[in-house]
């Protein structure tokens, strides 16, 4: 796996071994911010949920986001997000290893907001986190942007305005905003 563009173009990174994530393909990571805009990235904040290796979030740093946050329950995941944030020469991150419903609502609490949200769970999971959807507009910016990449055959929806879905091979990547 490698970035693809940005400050950090070409730079390989970690992923954990074996089936416990199941790492963005640099196609589809291209592809999600090809669907995203250009500049989409550029001076946001970014939370990555179901972080995994990191490689999304890490793509947005490369890209120009002045901040992640990346949150993962898996501490081997965790582990690679921290070597591949060393790797690369970012610190403007922050690592939560905890479940994302959790991380959820306490920015919820807190009125954190995200100008750059990307979601990815394990496939065909999506439509059973009803805890996980209830709180993405809470920590969603008002002008900002919410990625889901499921399953290619799982259409996810949300109280918040539909901007696109596209397959993507086995993926299928979904944008949100608020009305």
């Amino acid at each position: 796996m490698r970035i693809i563009a940005g400050s950090r173009k070409g730079a390989r990174i970690f992923a954990q071994k074996g089936l416990d994530t199941r790492p963005t393909a640099d196609r589809v990571r291209e592809a999600a911010f090809n669907l995203l805009g250009p500049g989409a990235a550029e001076d946001a904040t970014v939370l990555d949920l179901f972080a995994g290796s990191g490689a999304m979030g890490l793509e947005a740093l490369s890209r120009g986001a002045v901040h992640a946050t990346f949150v993962e329950n898996d501490r081997e995941a965790c582990r690679a997000i921290v070597r591949n944030l060393d790797k690369l020469g970012l610190d403007t991150a922050t690592v939560l290893c905890q479940e994302a419903l959790t991380a959820l609502r306490a920015d919820a609490r807190q009125g954190t907001r995200y100008d750059l949200v990307l979601v990815d769970p394990p496939y065909g999971s999506f439509s059973l986190q009803n805890a996980i959807i209830r709180h993405l507009p809470d920590v969603l910016a008002p002008e900002g942007t919410l990625l889901v990449e499921t399953a290619a055959d799982e259409e996810p929806e949300l109280l918040l305005a539909k901007r696109t879905s596209r397959r993507y091979g086995a993926a299928r990547l979904t944008i949100f905003e608020h009305e």
